[in-house]
């Protein structure tokens, strides 16, 4: 199927094609010019090779992004605890962002408690964070030293160039404002941050980040897009979860994946019932021997 990347290819291989059964015509005519064309022919194939490599590669890799893309929004939200959920919830968000610029991933904080985080590898590495994370310590503000429970939820929405499904326009309803931030700054003097809620659903997506309006725009609709297929998937999942056997679960955001024990410096995934000490570490982004051991059990799976 003929896409923009392709097209150029595509055309010059039609030319190719067109120009080998001219000579084949030629050559079948007067017999003279056979040896001509045939060295003609032997160049063309040659071509046309090099360019069905080429459409090749271009469509795998399309592949390859369409099952693993480069780009995902990391969205956490604070559970149950109060403020010292919130505090934990910013924890991870500097844990990801610290593990992303480790990994030379393109990690940006684009509203609170998010992260867009783009490189080569990113969604299958981060993909199975999805779920609550709980953690148990004792908080600065606590005068008796009682060990405080508290949660947060990770959502991995993978950014596609390719949709499952369509949106009706009539769905949506687009608001506009002024971006926050520092008074005086021209961002604020013009309402490019851009509000979409899809009334189905109700799902609400916000985007100033980007300096434009068109910018900010086309951001939401991709996350919008991003929270409705990941909306889908957890349906698919949960219908068919009787059935499954592997370990890693449904990518639900309410399933409870994995618990931070500051006090025995113990870091438990759930789902695979492993542990990992060196916590003050492992908030500093040092995350690799965790997502290795998901990675390779959903491997085996």
């Amino acid at each position: 199927m003929t896409n923009h990347k392709t097209a150029f290819l595509e055309e010059m291989l039609g030319k190719l094609e067109r120009e080998e059964k001219d000579l084949l015509s030629m050559s079948e005519k007067d017999p003279s010019m056979k040896d001509l064309a045939t060295n003609e022919l032997v160049s063309i194939r040659e071509q046309k090779k090099g360019i069905e490599d080429q459409i090749k590669s271009i469509l795998e890799a399309e592949k390859e992004e369409e099952e693993y893309p480069k780009e995902i929004i990391l969205e956490i939200r604070a559970g149950a605890g109060g403020d010292e959920a919130v505090i934990f919830a910013n924890d991870l968000l500097q844990m990801y962002k610290r593990y992303s610029e480790s990994r030379g991933w393109s990690a940006k904080i684009t509203e609170e408690l998010t992260l867009e985080i783009k490189g080569k590898d990113v969604y299958e590495s981060l993909r199975y964070e999805t779920g609550v994370h709980r953690v148990q310590r004792v908080p600065e503000t606590e005068k008796i030293g009682r060990v405080h429970t508290s949660t947060a939820s990770v959502a991995i929405l993978p950014i596609r160039k390719k949709h499952k499904f369509e949106i009706n326009p009539t769905e949506i309803e687009m608001e506009f404002s002024r971006a926050g931030g520092k008074g005086g700054q021209n961002v604020n003097k013009v309402e490019t941050a851009v509000r979409l809620v899809h009334r189905p659903t109700g799902i609400d997506v916000r985007a100033t980040a980007e300096r434009s309006q068109a910018a900010n725009r086309e951001k939401a609709m991709e996350v919008l897009m991003a929270k409705l297929e990941a909306l889908k998937d957890e349906e698919e999942a949960k219908k068919f979860s009787a059935d499954r056997k592997g370990q890693i679960g449904t990518g639900d955001r309410s399933e409870k994946i994995r618990t931070y024990n500051i006090l025995q410096d113990r870091v438990t995934d759930h789902r695979i019932k492993q542990d990992w000490h060196n916590i003050p570490v492992i908030f500093a982004g040092k995350l690799d021997p965790i997502i290795n051991a998901l990675k390779d059990i959903a491997n085996k799976e």
